[in-house]
């Protein structure tokens, strides 16, 4: 099960988010955090899917907002977004699912997706919405620190974590500003481009996350390329979350083809396995 037993759902985003990190250390572990796209095979696999995620030991549940343009995603999850939205799965429709996976599990969850669909929505009815429904922090991929000051304003009034993105690439004085306005833990990428399985951790991963340390005391994790339990295991020893996305969206993709109960129990199975090794 999700180790955040002593979290409680009144509690705001960011400190769920900081005791499920706490929990994960005193285990000595790194936090799991899988990504779901959505409404993918449908939103009430996805309800399913995020409970079966837990029950194998994910920590987060980093749940996916279906949208047209996803730059950030490599062709799998680009997919994913495709089918969800072709389903007509929405915005509100993600903040109902949140609401559920809220009512019917632990797991943390930050909501990850594109700034267009939020300013359509309206920040701050975004902000209050996924309060309520449970939501701990948000990820925007095409947000950058420097354009996000209203952003950050009004979701830490929500009470809700704001979660940047870090590169490879981002020199140290860019780095420090992505700490400076980052909540909740900070998302390391693996590599430069988009995401995607590979066959091992990029070797400069464990350096940007060192790199990052310097400017904050923030829980990092690691993701893109992360797909398996050796992968796991390997960033465990040197970063605080390891986010699986593209190689679980694969197999819940291709479990989903024979049914949506094969689509969950794949998932479930999925995740067990990464923690197997540990």
């Amino acid at each position: 099960m999700s180790s955040v037993s002593g979290t409680s759902s009144k509690s705001s985003g960011v400190e769920r988010l900081g005791a499920i990190f706490r929990s994960c250390r005193e285990a000595k572990r790194c936090a799991l955090i899988p990504f779901i796209t959505a409404g993918d095979p449908s939103l009430e696999a996805s309800l399913r899917i995020a409970q079966a995620l837990e029950k194998a030991g994910a920590d987060i549940l980093e749940l996916g907002i279906p949208f047209s343009d996803p730059v950030a995603d490599g062709p799998v999850i680009q997919r994913a977004s495709e089918r969800a939205l072709r389903q007509g799965v929405s915005l509100p429709d993600v903040l109902r699912l949140a609401t559920e996976i809220r009512k019917t599990t632990r797991l943390g969850i930050v909501l990850f997706g594109y700034y267009n669909p939020i300013l359509r929505y309206g920040l701050e009815k975004f902000a209050h919405d996924a309060a309520e429904a449970g939501a701990d922090g948000v990820l925007v991929t095409d947000l950058i620190p420097e354009e996000a000051g209203e952003y950050r304003n009004v979701l830490r009034g929500a009470g809700l974590a704001t979660v940047f993105l870090a590169a490879p690439t981002s020199p140290d004085v860019r780095l420090k500003a992505i700490a400076e306005s980052s909540s909740g833990f900070i998302y390391t990428v693996s590599r430069t481009g988009v995401t995607g399985s590979r066959e091992r951790v990029p070797v400069g991963a464990r350096e940007l996350v060192g790199r990052v340390r310097q400017f904050t005391k923030l829980p990092i994790a690691l993701g893109f390329g992360i797909s398996n339990a050796a992968h796991v295991n390997e960033v465990a020893e040197f970063a605080d979350g390891a986010v699986v996305g593209t190689a679980l969206v694969n197999a819940i993709d291709q479990a989903a083809r024979e049914g949506e109960d094969s689509a969950v129990r794949a998932a479930g199975e999925f995740v067990a396995a990464l923690r197997a090794e540990e």
